[in-house]
């Protein structure tokens, strides 16, 4: 059974992307977690199309997403404001971050649990 919660990884590197995708998929089998990093033409920075594909195509409606720089940043609040997902968005380190909650969703804890420790590693 898919869980309520899913996990979005973006990166200005594709291999930065898939790379955190990969190891918190390891701990988080049941949680859906997409990811989307480089441009379409394969160098360095994001694209808003894929970062909306990667937030749309993920199977929860609710989804905390992780970003490793300013501009993916951007793009992931510039897709909050016309998705009709519920995009939750903590300044967390990418890997420990999207780990952390990654694990958490899978163990079914509960949002505010998950809020509470992502505050601890929040970036100020």
């Amino acid at each position: 059974m898919a869980k309520p919660y899913g996990v979005v990884i973006i990166s200005h590197s594709k291999d930065v992307a898939k790379g955190v995708h990969d190891i918190i998929k390891e701990i988080a089998p049941d949680v859906s977690i997409t990811h989307a990093g480089g441009t379409e033409d394969g160098r360095i920075g994001t694209s808003f199309d894929a970062v909306n594909e990667a937030i749309e195509s993920n199977e929860a409606n609710k989804v905390y997403t992780f970003y490793d720089l300013g501009s993916a940043k951007m793009n992931i609040e510039t897709v909050e404001e016309i998705s009709e997902k519920e995009i939750i968005l903590f300044n967390a380190p990418i890997l420990e971050g999207a780990y952390a909650t990654a694990a958490q969703v899978q163990m079914d804890e509960k949002p505010e649990v998950i809020a509470a420790n992502l505050k601890t590693i929040e970036i100020k």
